[in-house]
């Protein structure tokens, strides 16, 4: 089923598009979890369902084309068998292959990265996903200007040149007609100069994209490492719903395996670093107020 208005077309049997619609109607956000292997997904689940939070399992295509497309059949099962609503999300989708393998495997949702691009080609191609996906159930989410940094492949550009600007973020929505958009406002892949995302980060601009959408198309927030819990909050107060979330959930798993790889047995291992990334989990969505929501 689907409504529209005013020339969106919203997916409400999307599980994505559901989960983060109920968080914008209650003002949180909800974390979206890069993970790699079974401890992630495990730990997404766990978190979830110990806090009665929504969640977002997110994959890179590199886990796509890693694992292949038997894991990603693997990951989807388990989260829709979950207690909670959990989807998953297919993140930075930038080579056609890519895009073409996600369309036909089981992903709630993918972001097309096509901000590379120039803003007319970007805005055509990502209309053509939009409308092959709508087929699937498949929601879709855009890049709009250009999020600076090395994460995954992802080119260095110049960033000044490249934030979202906030006259042009409905019209962008309007044509293309994605339903989720990540915004560009100093926001960075990979980590942060000096002075931090407190100093990169323009909360003003982010502030007028989120006033200049519906609500009922969340904002995105990536280059989220590091960035305190105080600056996550502001980011919801702009209208972001959905954080992607990687080493800030998962640098205490990395530690306690390298710290204990050598000594643990492997079943004793893999047991206490899934309970350590669980809790990291739990522990920011708590921050952004996902917890008890379901």
């Amino acid at each position: 089923m689907a409504s529209s208005k005013d020339g969106y077309t919203y997916p409400e049997s999307n599980l994505t598009w559901r989960i983060l619609n109920h968080a914008s109607k209650h003002d949180y956000a909800v974390g979206t979890y890069n993970c790699y292997n079974t401890d992630g997904v495990m730990a997404i689940i766990r978190a979830a369902e110990r806090t009665h939070s929504a969640a977002i399992i997110q994959l890179f295509p590199w886990t796509m084309n890693f694992h292949g497309p038997e894991f990603i059949h693997y990951v989807v099962r388990s989260a829709h068998a979950a207690r909670v609503p959990i989807a998953v999300h297919l993140d930075h989708c930038i080579k056609t292959n890519d895009v073409e393998l996600a369309l036909a495997l089981s992903f709630d949702s993918i972001i097309v990265d096509a901000s590379s691009l120039d803003e007319e080609a970007n805005i055509n191609y990502c209309k053509e996903i939009v409308q092959r996906a709508r087929a699937l159930n498949i929601t879709i989410e855009a890049e709009m200007g250009r999020i600076e940094g090395g994460e995954d492949g992802l080119p260095t550009v110049d960033m000044e040149a490249v934030m979202t600007r906030e006259d042009q973020v409905e019209e962008f929505v309007r044509r293309t007609g994605v339903h989720f958009l990540a915004p560009s406002f100093g926001n960075i892949h990979g980590g942060y100069p000096e002075g931090g995302p407190e100093r990169a980060w323009d909360l003003g601009r982010l502030a007028a994209i989120g006033k200049s959408l519906s609500p009922t198309t969340p904002l995105a927030l990536h280059g989220t490492h590091p960035v305190s819990d105080e600056l996550f909050l502001k980011t919801i107060q702009c209208g972001v719903r959905k954080n992607n979330l990687n080493r800030t959930v998962r640098d205490e798993y990395t530690k306690f395996v390298a710290e204990n790889a050598g000594s643990l047995e492997l079943t004793v291992l893999k047991v206490q670093a899934v309970e350590v990334y669980t809790k990291s989990i739990a522990r920011m969505m708590d921050v952004l107020g996902s917890s008890g929501r379901y």
